[in-house]
């Protein structure tokens, strides 16, 4: 997965990203390829994203490693009970998830942090690939709303039915269960945009991994 060239616009960006740098990264080797998904493998809790930042995942080469979304995501993992940690900062840093698994629905860092339906369809193979070698998992976490056309899009890869009608929409805290295939759990995006605005905060967060828990645990 990680020499993955299928889309153009993403590698010539992730790599050009890796070439110029950041300031303030400059003496770093960028990661520049496909981000993998990160975690426990035997977790019932798969968190999906929408794809690693061009400065983040992009440079460390560990998904929600490196930036301001990841300290938010896993401190709260942290909280949770789900991490042996609550920071992550590079692929060496000791971090370990309990019961979780961390991916996204498009592998490689997209200019302006804004992959195409194309794109995100493009790398659902490695999605439904992931999805087997995690047997244990029982629920989908999706960090907005791309994430969440992404799990609904895989559900039919995994040979699960349409969902719907009507379709399940998206929302914080929303739920879509009907039995077919793992349940999708809604939750805000980790972004900046989020977070530092208070669209999201610590205690929404908490609860909705406290829901992700409940729910793995068939309660």
């Amino acid at each position: 997965m990680t020499e993955c060239r299928a889309c153009p616009r993403l590698v010539a960006w992730r790599e050009e990203v890796a070439t110029v740098k950041r300031a303030a990264y400059a003496d770093e080797q960028y990661w520049g390829r496909p981000a993998p998904g990160f975690g426990d493998p035997d977790a019932r809790i798969l968190v999906l994203g929408l794809a690693p930042a061009a400065h983040g995942a992009n440079r460390t080469g560990r998904v929600f490693t490196g930036d301001r979304s990841g300290d938010f995501l896993y401190a709260a993992l942290h909280r949770a009970g789900l991490a042996n940690q609550p920071t992550s900062v590079a692929r060496d840093d000791g971090l370990a998830l309990h019961d979780t698994w961390v991916s996204a629905a498009v592998r490689c860092a997209p200019p302006a942090n804004k992959p195409t339906p194309d794109e995100r369809d493009t790398c659902l193979p490695w999605a439904v690939r992931e999805l087997e070698l995690l047997p244990r998992l029982r629920v989908v976490l999706c960090l907005g709303g791309f994430a969440w056309e992404a799990a609904l899009r895989l559900r039919r890869a995994a040979g699960a039915p349409a969902a719907g009608p009507p379709k399940p929409r998206f929302g914080h805290g929303a739920l879509f269960d009907d039995g077919a295939w793992l349940p999708l759990l809604g939750c805000f995006h980790v972004s900046q945009q989020n977070t530092f605005t208070g669209r999201l905060t610590e205690p929404m967060i908490d609860d909705v991994l406290e829901q992700a828990r409940a729910i793995a645990d068939g309660r």
